[in-house]
């Protein structure tokens, strides 16, 4: 293609109108549409898998918790028990045999004392053992290598069990009591105080009291992530595995879930608890029932979400664990307004947990084991945060490679849609970078087969009004409009087409030809720079018209271009002559012979189905015609009527010529010769001088006679006036 044609390449789409044309026409791109529905069935599909293994997996891993869990808490309560009844007993096979062995010494030899050595080699876990039976005194046994090997003061003993008075008291009246004595040592001790009967030595009864390590429970007790804690029925915190609160004497009887716990008639139960340990929840929550496991692990991730893909953006080359922020643990669920209270707790008790307890038998005891319920579930929510990630990143991965395939699309539609708006606009001089052969190639080769053709129509009618019948701008059949219409022919031209002929022999034609096309370019140029519409060509002749198809804005302004256009041509044409001579039959001069006229003509398109025109019919066509016909005998190239004189007279320089007689019509017409535009110094001021300029001989008007062919014309001797 030619390198004046505008290019429409595949990666820069043509000029400011296509980008009107995108700007006002695209909403949502093919990209967007592409990235859309990827990034719905990545974010669907993975989505979907994600929540769903994460629901089963949550529902199998919480049957499994609760179950260990409650496993747990039985094997912690039968360690518990079987220590207390193994202390209790063999407690009171001491108290027995020291009674037998020295009912009435204060001190003890012999027998009795072997018997208490041997006790607590073979109970190394007892610190001391305290009794009182009526009738006799207080016997206080405690194990010296007890406290000596933990650097315990013994003198600490001999205060603690006479301090005791409320729980001796309540274990005479037959109670079984369990105390934490950790406060007064500062080390993991408990105090068991049991009622003792021996109808043999305390026919009456007696009291027993026996302090040891709670460090066997505490052992027993650890289960990894699974936490056991012994109370009294009191609510005392009696093991724990933060020994703060032991040897602090904490005290947790207020808190909610542990009056409901002593308050139960049930010896064991799971449950899981809220935050705070406020709120009992059944087994079933009923929050969210069974979709509440992944329901709050799916708030968890998405909760963050917002967050987490900014930091995966701005740290995506470094490690996960750089750029993966913590998951909020939050959850809120009621059950009733009787349970809804918040205590304060240890700190260390902060969070859900699955909970199971089992009241012991002996001094009314509860072992409560409990698992963070966030813990439970701690592996599949990071399963569950990787496969949001990994979702995160095919989506990127994914938006980045249909962006830029999307290119390979996007981009020739388009240029394409461009190149729509550039034809629709008129220009047809269009050139296409086919680099593609699938359909968008096919379509581009398409688009420019069809700008070749409609270029190619372009010259064969007028362009601009083949626009605007494209645009649906000129429909068929006829408007009136106030035009200017334009004619001119070729003077002599039958003789310099026979000199063509008589020099050029076979080749006479096409010289012919390309001798037309170069003075035709000319002549089309100066009407389309004035906004004129040429409307055919007849033989030599052309015919053009102002104000028709579109117009300057008023007649006036269309009368004045029509005018101006043919002082163009007159200049266009003395320069092109100036390359020729005289008499050359080769490349003969051209002389024209230009005739105006305005008025109310018919304007559209006429013909047939098959071949259709725009053009303009009426009397002031008609008219415009015979006064070209005159400019011959009148020795002038530029006449106008008085309609157009009327219009534009002011502008111009005009010498009225001769009235002319026009048959059909009853008055004569008034035609002028246009010489210049008013107020130019340069050019011609007279008739004369352009006569003068253009070769024109001046003619005898008395000898003139215009009507010899068809006695249209009368020319008159005087000169009509204003």
């Amino acid at each position: 293609m030619s390198s004046n044609k505008k290019r429409c390449g595949m990666e820069d789409p043509p000029g400011t109108q296509g980008e009107g044309f995108r700007s006002a026409k695209i909403r949502f791109s093919i990209g967007a549409k592409l990235i859309t529905i990827i990034s719905f069935i990545v974010v669907i599909s993975l989505g979907s898998i994600t929540a769903l293994v994460s629901w089963l997996v949550q529902s199998d891993l919480r049957v499994s918790a609760e179950d260990h869990n409650f496993e747990m808490n039985r094997q912690s309560s039968m360690e518990a028990e079987t220590m207390l009844i193994n202390v209790r007993s063999g407690s009171r096979v001491l108290i027995q045999n020291v009674m037998s062995l020295a009912p009435n010494t204060a001190s003890l030899s012999g027998a009795a004392s072997q018997s208490v050595d041997f006790f607590f080699a073979e109970n190394p876990q007892i610190a001391a053992v305290y009794f009182v039976i009526p009738g006799m005194n207080e016997r206080l046994l405690f194990n010296g290598q007890f406290f000596s090997s933990r650097g315990i003061d013994e003198s600490l003993i001999t205060s603690y069990f006479p301090a005791q008075r409320d729980a001796l008291g309540r274990a005479v009246r037959g109670e079984t009591l369990l105390q934490n004595a950790a406060p007064h040592f500062s080390r993991a001790l408990l105090a068991l105080y049991f009622p003792f009967q021996n109808s043999a030595i305390a026919p009456s009864g007696g009291v027993g009291a026996v302090l040891f390590t709670s460090e066997t429970i505490n052992d027993n007790f650890a289960f990894g992530t699974n936490q056991s804690w012994l109370i009294n029925s009191e609510g005392d915190i009696l093991s724990h595995p933060d020994f703060q609160l032991v040897k602090d004497g904490s005290n947790i009887i207020n808190l909610s879930f542990i009056k409901t716990i002593i308050d139960s008639n049930d010896k064991s139960r799971q449950q899981l608890l809220e935050a705070d340990f406020g709120v009992l929840l059944s087994e079933t929550r009923k929050a969210g029932g069974i979709f509440s496991p992944i329901w709050e692990n799916l708030k968890k991730a998405v909760k963050p979400l917002g967050e987490k893909i900014k930091q995966f953006l701005q740290f995506v080359n470094k490690k996960l664990a750089n750029f993966i922020p913590s998951i909020n643990k939050s959850a809120e669920l009621k059950e009733n307004s009787e349970l809804n209270k918040k205590p304060e707790m240890p700190e260390n008790s902060t969070g859900r947990k699955f909970l199971a307890y089992t009241k012991l038998n002996t001094a009314g005891a509860i072992v409560i084991t409990s698992i963070e319920y966030d813990k439970v579930f701690e592996g599949i929510n990071a399963t569950t945060r990787r496969n949001i990630y990994l979702t995160i990143s095919v989506l990127s991965i994914s938006i980045i490679f249909i962006w830029f395939f999307s290119k390979t699309i996007s981009i020739p539609l388009k240029s394409l849609a461009g190149a729509a708006e550039l034809i629709e606009g008129g220009k047809f001089d269009l050139e296409f970078d086919k680099r593609s052969n699938d359909e968008i190639g096919v379509l581009t080769t398409g688009f420019e087969k069809m700008c070749s053709a409609l270029n190619v129509f372009g010259r064969f009618t007028n362009r601009d009004v083949a626009v605007k019948a494209m645009r649906g701008e000129i429909n068929p059949g006829g408007l009136p409009k106030h035009g200017t219409v334009f004619f001119s022919d070729i003077r002599e031209f039958t003789a310099k087409s026979e000199g063509f002929t008589k020099y050029f022999g076979a080749e006479a034609s096409d010289k012919i030809v390309y001798w037309l096309n170069s003075y035709f370019s000319e002549m089309i140029d100066c009407v389309e720079k004035t906004n004129g519409v040429v409307d055919k060509f007849i033989g030599d002749a052309v015919m053009a018209h102002w104000g028709t198809a579109y117009s300057a804005g008023s007649p006036r302004k269309d009368a004045f271009n029509c005018v101006k256009s043919a002082l163009m041509m007159r200049k266009a044409l003395f320069y092109l002559n100036r390359s020729r001579r005289a008499g050359d039959p080769a490349n003969p001069l051209i002389r024209i012979g230009c005739g105006i006229n305005s008025g109310i003509v018919t304007a559209g398109q006429l013909g047939s189905d098959k071949r259709m025109e725009y053009t303009v019919i009426g009397d002031p066509v008609n008219l415009a015609s015979r006064i070209e016909a005159l400019t011959k005998p009148l020795g002038a190239d530029i006449l106008i009527s008085e309609d157009t004189w009327k219009l534009v007279g002011d502008r111009f320089i005009c010498e009225e010529m001769p009235s002319v007689t026009v048959k059909g019509k009853a008055k004569p017409v008034r035609i002028f010769a246009v010489v210049n535009f008013t107020g130019e110094i340069k050019g011609p001021q007279t008739l004369d001088e352009v006569r003068s300029i253009l070769g024109i001989d001046p003619p005898v008007l008395e000898e003139v006679d215009v009507n010899e062919d068809e006695k249209k014309y009368k020319i008159g001797t005087e000169k009509g006036k204003d």
